[in-house]
């Protein structure tokens, strides 16, 4: 199966430098959307190192409140005092950190907000390539995945990593200045020995994870498109199939999170082995020097509490390092996604179309979608200034590959011809401005699960009410949408699935209509259209046509008779052209075609 997002090389293969350089160059990426609030990251790291300052002073007030109770003769008001100091010290700490969160809450959330958008926009700036052989449901799942780990990226790395690694540091030099070096020596050692368990197990595992998160999206994938498929699952009555399918995804899935459980269990215990060791060995030397009179019981109580308060967060230090390495991996993705080349991009210095008559020329184009199959073979015609040309021919001639590459959702390499628009090469245009100058009602037509209304505003969302509705009266779906009880307040469903096939291409009939364009391209516009509606909206069609500059394609004869040319496509050439009677009189493949489409109809009726 394909996995919805490659990656330019494998995790698993790289060395630990390599695996270091890329983790550091996604956390990298994150930079620019955070430093739009860098006043904020500065107050909050302002708030950060100040609530781990008085954290790290509590221990040390508290060794003087015992040593003050020590002494009998002390002065009452001396470890009031302290006391006191005590308790502002912990509600400092506390409320620096939380003032820390409330500071920083908005940058989070505004970059988790920037990258979403910057993908949701670079997935619609890919090419159709692309989203022909994407699969929804793993890009919807990377993307889920993605935003979220940039809040537990930065969380976990500004305010768990980096203040519990500081709070250690600062202990080991206040142990050595207020003790001696063996307790600061301990702490380092300890730290050293958790951090190197953590780091080598972690990475180990992360094989792990990242295959069982892969396996993941695969899964849902498999799922959200078999949901998208429903009919056609219930049509062959593979529901069993379906769920065999499904499961198959789940069991590997299973058997690589146990996997993943079980060597999250050695980590654990590792993790746990290193920190009690460390703990005894300072609770020891603490305890010795109480007895040699060298220590006070206060420095007992100091340590302890500093082994508290500082091996409590170390003791998370393995998840977050594992939910950093996870966020990483999920940010890469979905980076991944966002960097991914543009198979069709403006020129640097595209200029915008400027449409005069909206003449369309196609100059010995030639195209494959693949090396390896050809779709078109030096294809020249031109469609003159509000006139009308239809392609016509079998399936898989290359009709649609006309409107593909005049749309640019493909371009022509510079070596295989040009596509103008008004003497203007449509590879040297901004594609906004060449898009909104043509409109389009494909033959396989997709609604959004929304409002008819909604639908059909689509097509120019700015349109006012009496427009929307004029559009629908053009494509004869006015009195459909007034006999239904809600109007056109009435959901389409997924894909537009409520409504009849017919129905749908009407829909996208008036939407183009609003739309209002320039060149006009019909991709079978009517095919699913009874007889009857058919031969209205062809009527209407053919009349909006005259307006503006068409190019229809079409494999039912009937519907381009009017075309001022009719193109006969076969295996990409051009083998005929003229307009229908020239194309009788010649008795070729045109007439071949009408003939058999017109013995056809008779059988049918």
């Amino acid at each position: 199966m394909t996995h919805p997002v490659s990656h330019s090389s494998s995790p698993f293969s790289a060395t630990p430098q390599q695996a270091v350089q890329a983790d550091l160059r996604s956390i990298g990426r994150l930079f620019p959307y955070l430093w739009e609030f860098r006043g904020r990251v500065f107050v909050a790291l302002a708030l950060l190192i100040g609530a781990k300052m008085a954290a790290v002073m509590v221990p040390l007030v508290l060794k003087e409140i015992i040593d003050a109770l020590d002494k009998s003769h002390a002065p009452l008001v001396v470890p009031i005092a302290l006391i006191i100091g005590y308790g502002l010290l912990r509600f400092a700490s506390t409320t620096f950190a939380d003032m820390r969160d409330m500071v920083f809450g908005k940058v989070t959330q505004r970059a988790m907000r920037r990258v979403s958008l910057a993908v949701f926009d670079r997935l619609h700036g890919l090419s159709l390539r692309f989203h022909l052989e994407r699969q929804t449901g793993g890009i919807t799942r990377d993307i889920e995945r993605g935003s979220k780990a940039i809040s537990s990226l930065v969380g976990y790395l500004l305010f768990r990593i980096t203040p519990t690694v500081l709070e250690i540091l600062m202990v080991a030099v206040i142990l050595v200045i207020k003790l001696d070096w063996v307790f600061g020596l301990i702490t380092l050692m300890t730290l050293a020995a958790y951090i190197g368990f953590t780091v080598t197990i972690t990475d180990w595992r992360t094989q792990f994870v990242r295959r069982a998160n892969t396996l993941d999206s695969e899964a849902y994938g498999r799922a959200i498109d078999s949901l998208l498929n429903y009919e056609t699952v219930k049509y062959f009555g593979n529901e069993r199939y379906e769920s065999r399918r499904y499961d198959t995804s789940l069991a590997e899935w299973e058997r690589v999170s146990l996997q993943s459980q079980r060597s999250l269990g050695l980590l654990n215990a590792a993790q746990a082995g290193t920190i009690a060791i460390g703990v005894t060995l300072m609770v020891i030397r603490a305890a010795n020097g109480v007895v040699d009179g060298t220590l006070t019981l206060g420095d007992l109580v100091m340590v302890n509490a500093f082994l508290l308060q500082m091996f409590q967060p170390l003791s998370f230090l393995g998840v977050m390092y594992r939910e950093i390495k996870q966020s990483i991996t999920d940010v890469e993705r979905m980076f991944t996604l966002l960097h991914r080349p543009q198979e069709v991009q403006d020129a640097p210095d595209a200029s915008t179309l400027a449409v005069r008559g909206g003449e369309v020329k196609f100059e010995h184009v030639s195209f494959a979608y693949n090396a390896d199959r050809p779709i078109l073979h030096d294809v020249s015609f031109t469609v003159s200034a509000g006139k009308t040309v239809a392609a016509v021919g079998a399936s898989g001639a290359g009709k649609s590959t006309l409107a593909r590459l005049l749309f640019r959702f493909y371009d022509v390499t510079s070596n295989s011809g040009s596509i103008q628009i008004d003497g203007q090469d449509i590879r040297h245009v901004t594609q906004d401005s060449l898009r909104a100058a043509i409109g389009v009602v494909p033959q396989d037509t997709v609604l959004f699960n929304e409002s008819i209304y909604y639908n059909i505003a689509y097509g120019r969302p700015d349109a006012s009410r009496d427009e929307v509705i004029n559009a629908a009266r053009a494509a004869h779906i006015l009195g459909f949408i007034e006999t239904l009880p809600q109007g056109w307040d009435t959901i389409v469903g997924e894909r537009g699935l409520k409504l009849s096939g017919g129905e749908k291409q009407r829909v996208a009939i008036a939407r183009t209509l609003l739309k209002s364009p320039a060149i006009l391209i019909l991709d079978e516009a009517t095919s699913a259209l009874d007889t009857k509606t058919e031969k209205a909206i062809q009527a209407e069609l053919l009349e909006i046509a005259r307006s503006r500059t068409s190019l229809i394609i079409a494999h039912r004869l009937s519907t381009v008779v009017e075309a001022d040319e009719i193109l006969v496509i076969e295996a990409g050439h051009i083998v005929e052209r003229g307009r229908h009677p020239e194309l009788l009189a010649r008795n070729g493949v045109y007439a071949h075609m009408w003939a058999l489409q017109q013995q056809a109809e008779e059988d049918a009726g």
